[in-house]
């Protein structure tokens, strides 16, 4: 075979080339990679979101169980029956009613915070239907860590045992004194959790209004 001169002429990317081309890659992967976990990040904020929604329906649906039992049996000046469903509702009135709620969305050196000085926090057992005081936390439990996103927890062994609410809880505050019409109870359900690829934890809240006959 002849060899030409354009044979000698021919010659290969040099090694600025072959950087650049590497470096245009590496950009290209990053960007790539960046927007994949920003995507996974907004997928598991909101699937967050849905699993705390459907714990705060539960302590909703719990509270309108209560308050329907309540105004199903009532009549004014008698006191229902220890222990029934519809007693839970004057359980409420009598141990949790606050005149206002707390500040919504305080932290504690960063972290969740369940609200002090004269509030009245506590959760609705789901399964009983009975309001109680204990559980509620926003602390990691001893040697372990806490969970994804706020819930309520039962013990699976013994059923309608709460072993811990965490970051969710519930304010009942009672309507003003001197109100014209029916008064009424504003129950606060909130919750707080230290959401995926976020440094400022994460809060979520509403509020029931349910009237009370009394």
């Amino acid at each position: 075979m002849q060899l030409t001169t354009d044979h000698f002429l021919e010659k290969g990317d040099t090694l600025i080339e072959v950087m650049i081309s590497f470096a245009l890659f590496a950009a290209v992967a990053v960007t790539t990679l960046a927007v994949m976990n920003q995507g996974t990040g907004t997928v598991q904020r909101a699937l967050e979101i849905t699993l705390v929604r459907a714990q705060m329906d539960s302590q909703i649906e719990a509270l309108q169980y209560v308050h329907e039992a309540y105004v199903a049996g009532f009549q004014r000046g008698v006191i229902p029956a220890a222990g029934s469903t519809a007693a839970q509702w004057t359980d409420i009135k009598t141990k949790y009613l606050v005149a206002t709620a707390s500040t919504f969305g305080q932290l504690n050196a960063g972290q969740c915070q369940l609200p002090g000085g004269t509030s009245k926090p506590f959760i609705m057992n789901a399964q009983t239907a009975v309001p109680q005081q204990s559980g509620l936390t926003s602390l990691p439990p001893a040697g372990g860590s806490l969970p994804p996103f706020s819930q309520v927890l039962y013990d699976g062994s013994t059923p309608g045992v709460i072993t811990n609410a965490y970051g969710i809880w519930l304010e009942a505050v009672e309507s003003p004194a001197g109100i014209i019409g029916t008064p009424y109870i504003d129950f606060h359900v909130r919750s707080c959790w230290d959401g995926a690829g976020s440094t400022v934890p994460v809060t979520l809240g509403t509020i029931v209004r349910l009237y009370d006959p009394s």
